[in-house]
């Protein structure tokens, strides 16, 4: 039996370029399919020397989105499903669909296969070609299948989730963000699922030629990755998926654009917090000496800084060593059919106006009656207030986080400001709502112990089921501009957000009017050190 320990994280077969559809076959050899050059590959896990096994037909396998097989090689193109002898690798139609096909999986006795367009599995028996049954498909996007043991498991393009169905009923036992973008394929090799991905990256491309010899290029990224997750059973459930131990810094810097004396200044920087998939496991002060204090149940670092003069130069902060993990909560609308009252403790400090939400602004009430309509369910009004949200705001950095009804009226907004409209309607429909942020960490994995720098900050936020808890909602980058929108990260985080400062300002200064940035300039740094293992 493989010792899974030893099994590797990264699959990366030279001279790939757009990998699609994954299996294993039983010497432990990854099979892929190149689908730009049409190459079926034979991958050593351990070496990433790869075999192309398919040297006279390969021109018939450009375009291939999925793979699977037994004594019979299965190929799915375009609207067609082909078989093959593996060892020829001469393509015979099987079938023909309408609609383009995503995803393929093989049992003994039927073949199932995922279509976007009609957002459905369809599954056909073997022997007679007939269609079987139809299964809803579990996201909005591209889907590939595999079979494992008793159950149909599932990664959605769109949703970068993984899911576990049962193959009869379509039924969801098990949603878990995997850790990249771009998922396109998967399959288990010794009782571990390995997932597939294919996408661009940017890169600086030197051209000693060129005048200008720096430009920007791209090039195509594509490797396979081995997949963790954790169930974690209680209310609520959710499960956890890969993780990395972070290093985070934030320092500022004094660089006053109007030198001049402060007095008796104290500074407060939010601090990251324990959760579900957060683990704090160190902080220290740099700089100067800091005092943690507790507000709202947040923890902040407070520096005295005393008396500043003109042009005085220094630097603090703290750095965080942190356990961070993808995560993806499992309720139900009927679960929450009926819920308490709200605490009348949690109603004071969050269905109220505390940020210039505009809640008193008649156009603003409008939009919180619309985005509900008669919509009881607590889950499912969130659900349309985002939906709500997302029809009518475009994401654009803006210079200023401006009020909800100016966001509204411009038809653009920054993260900030959609977090300004949903937090307004959402307390206006008496949902426990609150701002989270405020980093996240470059989400490039595999780039492990060097410098990695975020170019801006961010929030998002979570809201409160009484029995439940506080529950993750993303501002704005489920937005696709298309409905229907994903919901990656509606009730679930992936692993690269650090969460500082839940409903309490990020970072103040006292005294005014200073501001924070008329004073100082913050560095970010984050440095992957490795992943977690469950």
């Amino acid at each position: 039996m493989t010792n899974l320990a030893s099994l590797p994280h990264f699959i990366r077969p030279v001279g790939a370029y757009q990998l699609q559809g994954l299996m294993f076959s039983g010497e432990g050899k990854a099979i892929t399919v190149d689908t730009y050059r049409g190459y079926v590959l034979e991958v050593d896990p351990f070496t990433e020397s790869a075999k192309v096994l398919n040297r006279h037909t390969y021109q018939q396998f450009c375009g291939v989105t999925a793979i699977a097989g037994d004594a019979t090689f299965w190929v799915v193109k375009g609207n067609d499903l082909f078989y093959c002898n593996p060892i020829d690798f001469k393509l015979n139609l099987f079938l023909s669909l309408p609609h383009p096909i995503e995803g393929l999986a093989v049992a003994e006795g039927a073949i199932y296969l995922s279509c976007r367009a009609i957002g459905k599995i369809m599954v056909f028996g073997r022997a007679t070609r007939g269609l079987l049954r139809v299964i809803p498909s579990p996201g909005i996007g591209a889907t590939a299948l595999t079979l494992h043991l008793d159950h149909l498991w599932a990664v959605d393009q769109a949703e970068e989730t993984v899911y576990q169905l049962d193959p009869k009923s379509g039924n969801i036992h098990l949603r878990a963000l995997t850790p990249f973008p771009q998922p396109r394929g998967l399959a288990f090799w010794a009782e571990q699922l390995y997932v597939t991905y294919s996408g661009d990256e940017y890169y600086i491309r030197d051209n000693p030629n060129d005048p200008e010899p720096y430009s920007v290029q791209v090039r195509d990224r594509t490797f396979i990755h081995r997949f963790q997750w954790l169930q974690v059973a209680g209310s609520p459930s959710f499960t956890l998926s890969n993780g990395y131990l972070v290093e985070m810094t934030y320092l500022e810097e004094f660089c006053a654009e109007d030198p001049q004396p402060v007095q008796n200044l104290t500074w407060r920087i939010a601090l990251p917090e324990n959760s579900d998939r957060q683990k704090v496991l160190a902080i220290n002060s740099l700089g100067m000496p800091m005092e943690i204090q507790e507000i709202n149940g947040s923890k902040v670092a407070v520096f005295q800084i005393g008396d500043l003069a003109p042009g005085e130069g220094g630097m603090f902060g703290w750095k965080a060593l942190l356990e961070l993990r993808g995560i993806k909560y499992q309720i139900s609308p009927e679960q929450v059919a009926q819920v308490d009252t709200l605490d009348p403790e949690l109603q004071a400090l969050y269905l109220v106006d505390d940020d210039g939400l505009s809640m008193d602004s008649p156009f603003v009430r409008n939009c919180a009656r619309e985005a509900v309509g008669s919509e009881t369910n607590i889950l499912l009004k969130m659900l349309k207030i985002r939906n709500f949200v997302y029809d009518r705001l475009e994401y654009r950095m803006q210079p200023y986080i401006s009020s909800p009804e100016e966001a509204l009226t411009r038809g653009t907004a920054s993260c900030g400001e959609y977090v300004g409209l949903l937090l307004a309607i959402a307390r206006l429909n008496g949902i426990a709502c609150r701002t989270v942020g405020r980093y996240k960490c470059p989400p490039f994995a595999d780039q492990q112990n060097v410098p990695l720098y975020q170019d801006y900050n961010h929030v998002w936020i979570e809201f409160y089921i009484p029995g439940i808890g506080w529950l993750p909602m993303e501002s704005n980058p489920d937005d696709t501009g298309t409905p229907p929108y994903p919901t990656r990260f509606f009730m679930g985080l992936p692993w690269y957000h650090v969460e500082i400062g839940k409903g309490v300002t990020f970072e103040s200064i006292r005294p005014q009017p200073f501001s924070i940035g008329e004073l100082a300039l913050n560095h970010v740094r984050f440095k992957i050190l490795g992943e977690l293992e469950f």
